[in-house]
């Protein structure tokens, strides 16, 4: 079983309320399974009927739950790229270091780096603390630029490595000259490097153990944004798991809901012809809330197949 599961789509589709299913479905076979909310306008917690932070908390049995802040994360980075910064750079330009790392941590940039080198950690923990790993992810967008991060980051923290050892190195040959020899160790080379590290293990880590699930309603916009984002997926190398059709009407409507059930046709049509019917699971229109244990189990019936 692939150890860790991204569950995404067009806002207001059903991917929490799937990835918080699925994750109850998985903790109830007695696997340690987490589920986790990246999306910044997080509703994991009111699908699971329970209060939620950044760190893990057990909603019931092998199941845990968290939702990640990246602004809190990015106010954590910061306060660490400031401590580097106190050790790198000379005194006289350290508040104008302060007041640019300030207006960066607000940044979207940031945000998102911060929110993946969280998401890292936890994806690390796949295997060792948890079985499984279940991702509840931003609306479609926002998880594809998170899940392109480590590729779009690493050569640009190589650059910035590059850079800081030549630095170095003029700095090391002045204070030779000098008659003071600085053979200090650099915490922000130190940092710089270790994070390169981290997002090639991550890369790797998705490529080999990870799968994403995108999650669509019957109807077109939804579908429109689905394919693109398959093709952006793909494309980057992430591999695409069962594509999930949420709230598929029964075939016994009738009046309006008869109509509809013909655009849903065509929908489906389309989605089995790009990802093959093999590759979509169909959940129907359910009844009820589905928060909470009970609710959730029955959404959880529908995606045995993933």
């Amino acid at each position: 079983m692939l150890l860790i599961r991204f569950f995404g789509g067009k806002g207001g589709v059903g991917k929490t309320t799937l990835a918080a299913a699925y994750a109850l479905a998985q903790a109830r076979r007695g696997l340690r399974t987490l589920v986790v909310s990246t999306d910044p306008a997080h509703s994991l917690g009111d699908a699971l009927e329970t209060s939620l932070s950044d760190r893990p908390r057990r909603v019931t049995g092998t199941l845990w739950a968290a939702e990640i802040s990246g602004e809190r994360q990015a106010r954590r980075r910061i306060a660490e790229v400031l401590d580097d910064a106190r050790h790198a750079v000379p005194r006289e330009v350290l508040p104008a270091v302060e007041r640019h790392l300030e207006r960066a941590a607000e940044s979207p940039g940031t945000v998102e780096s911060a929110l993946l080198d969280r998401l890292t950690e936890v994806v690390e923990e796949a295997g060792e603390r948890w079985d499984t790993v279940i991702v509840d992810s931003a609306p479609t967008g926002h998880m594809v630029r998170l899940l392109s991060l480590p590729t779009l980051l690493t050569p640009w923290i190589e650059g910035l490595a590059r850079h800081r050892r030549r630095a170095r190195h003029a700095d090391r040959l002045a204070a030779g000259l000098l008659g003071d020899p600085d053979d200090a160790a650099d915490p922000l080379l130190e940092r710089l490097q270790a994070r390169r590290a981290r997002l090639g293990r991550l890369r790797t880590r998705l490529g080999e153990d990870a799968l994403v699930h995108l999650v669509l309603v019957p109807e077109r916009l939804p579908l429109a944004e689905t394919l693109r984002a398959a093709d952006v997926l793909t494309g980057a190398g992430l591999p695409l798991g069962a594509v999930v059709v949420n709230r598929v009407a029964s075939g016994d409507e009738t009046g309006v809901l008869a109509r509809r059930r013909e655009q849903e046709e065509l929908v489906l049509a389309t989605v089995h012809e790009r990802f093959g019917a093999d590759a979509v699971v169909t959940v129907p229109l359910l009844p009820g809330a589905l928060t909470g244990t009970a609710g959730l189990g029955e959404a959880a019936v529908w995606l045995g197949r993933l």
